[in-house]
């Protein structure tokens, strides 16, 4: 039924392109009666004065003869006049129609898209929690709902898509942080966004990923300036002005250089910012043991052959600087548990990429030539989570590409009998392999390191 007034209302549109067409063949009609006319005349002519034009030149001519040529020559050009402007008129009348119909497409397409934003715009009664009937369950109404959509397709169903809408992806998670989720939704329209980095990272941990996408302007630095020239950028501090502080405790880069030499070990990679000590001596050297240097590791492939990768947790992107190098281009996945970490890694030229462990590597399977990770998977993650994290990496890594796992870190007890299984069980054939206890207070608590270099079979 809905076809059929919409169908309707088309022809409504349409009176004028059709009364058009018609007259637009009526005009082709005439066209072709005359143009028979014209080849007539023309044959005519051509016998008359043509090669043929012998056979007449001697015979007897009457003054009446030759006036009747000569008037029937004046005839056709007569014609061919009236042919000319009247193929004009035909040429202008074409286009004229050509333009109509292209300004009704353009109206057609335009309230076909007014009507899906409409449907697009109404409000979309979500149920956050649960599906238990029993249990009432808060509901979001408001931009959360046009965010997730579904938004229509303006054309209607696409083969590609394999739908007539497309729907927007949002952790399953989120649903169930209803007030957080509403305190970030929560903002103006084409505004400046709330400064929420801690709350939305909060979302993130807890499994809330990816977020909702927002329509408000992030806060932008005051005093900008244009990041250093690479390659000079890979070993250089960027600017305080490149970046918001508002989120941190922190206040500058050199706060958080400086706090390397604070007691304790409360914050996450405490040397990462300090890019002219530690960070300027990782992956260098080789000791045979726990320490891989990245020449000796890039050493058991081809050369060439290790070009793209992905570094887990990768602090600030020194891996990725040391790779960048080599020519090896590597995507650095962190977030920015109380520092800029995606920040400077971008800062450095490199690129970031913000997302938790816990989410499925956004790459297509047999792509990858490296997956690297140091510290950040290790015995902290729950058994079942980690077995899904290795057949992740697994995935994404191409036919002989290398799993670099850097200082995994785990308790005597849990060594053999849980993650040497876990690895064989995942497939991975073992290039590297060195195992080595934590010193000073590790040894009291039992805390090893494995450091290994796998591959993942050539099937």
């Amino acid at each position: 039924m809905g076809n059929e007034n919409h169908d309707q209302q088309y022809l409504k549109k349409l009176p004028s392109y059709y009364n058009q067409q018609t007259h637009t063949q009526t005009q082709k009609h005439k066209l072709k009666s005359l143009m028979l006319i014209i080849f007539t005349n023309l044959v005519t002519i051509y016998i008359f004065t043509g090669p043929f034009s012998f056979m007449y030149k001697y015979s007897s001519m009457s003054t009446s003869d030759s006036s009747s040529i000569l008037q029937e020559l004046n005839s056709t050009k007569a014609q061919l006049a009236a042919s000319h402007t009247i193929l004009s008129e035909l040429h202008q009348r074409l286009n004229s129609t050509n333009l109509l119909v292209q300004a009704l497409l353009i109206d057609l397409t335009r309230e076909q898209e007014k009507q899906s934003n409409r449907v697009d715009e109404s409000p979309v009664i979500i149920k956050l929690g649960n599906n238990d009937s029993t249990t009432a369950s808060p509901t979001i109404s408001d931009e959360l709902g046009v965010a997730l959509g579904p938004h229509k397709l303006p054309f209607g169903f696409s083969p590609k898509i394999g739908a007539g809408e497309i729907h927007m992806p949002v952790g399953e998670a989120c649903l169930k942080f209803h007030e957080d989720l509403k305190q970030y939704m929560t903002y103006e329209i084409g505004g400046e966004c709330p400064v929420d980095d801690v709350l939305a990272q909060g979302l993130i941990l807890k499994g809330c990923e990816p977020l909702p996408r927002r329509r408000c302007h992030p806060k932008s630095p005051i005093n900008y300036v244009e990041p250093t020239p690479f390659p000079d950028s890979l070993w250089t501090t960027p600017p305080d002005t490149s970046i918001i502080w508002d989120s941190y405790a922190c206040k500058s880069y050199q706060c958080l250089v400086d706090r390397k030499n604070e007691p304790g070990n409360s914050y996450d990679c405490k040397g990462c910012f300090d890019l002219e000590k530690e960070e300027k001596i990782k992956w260098i050297f080789d000791d045979g043991g726990l320490d891989f240097g990245i020449d000796q590791v890039l050493a058991t492939k081809a050369a060439g052959t290790i070009r793209i990768g992905l570094d887990i947790g990768g602090g600030t992107g020194t891996f990725a600087a040391r790779m960048k190098e080599r020519n090896v281009t590597i995507i650095t996945s962190t977030l920015n548990l109380d520092g800029p970490f995606n920040n400077m890694v971008a800062s450095r030229g490199l690129i970031p990429m913000y997302i938790s462990i816990s989410q499925r590597f956004p790459f297509f399977e047999n792509t990858l030539d490296i997956v690297h990770s140091m510290d950040i998977i290790g015995n902290w993650m729950p058994d079942t989570m980690l077995e899904f994290v290795l057949y992740d990496i697994y995935r994404v890594l191409r036919p002989g590409g290398l799993l670099w796992l850097d200082h995994f870190f785990c308790f005597g007890s849990q060594l053999n009998k849980t993650y040497v299984p876990m690895f064989d069980q995942v497939g991975f054939n073992k290039l590297r392999w060195h195992v080595e206890m934590k010193l000073d207070p590790g040894v009291r608590k039992n805390v090893w390191y494995i450091s290994a270099l796998m591959e993942k079979p050539m099937i």
